[in-house]
């Protein structure tokens, strides 16, 4: 499925402290999760399952790609 994108409320993460790295979700969309760059609205997005968009929440919360 490819959703119509080009009229779609894109929502930034409030946790963005403004560094650059920020993702943006266009929620309301049923069995699919679009995601883009913020630093690019006019490019690509990314459309994943509802399944992989959660283990992807799942490992930020859980500090799977921290730092080491």
């Amino acid at each position: 499925m490819h959703p119509d994108l080009s009229s779609v409320h894109w929502r930034k993460s409030t946790y963005s402290g403004g560094g650059g790295e920020c993702i943006e979700v266009a929620p309301g969309f049923t069995g699919v999760m679009p995601v883009r760059d913020s630093k690019d609205p006019e490019g690509p997005a990314l459309i994943f399952s509802p399944a992989a968009w959660q283990s992807f929440i799942t490992a930020i919360r859980t500090g799977e790609f921290d730092a080491r």
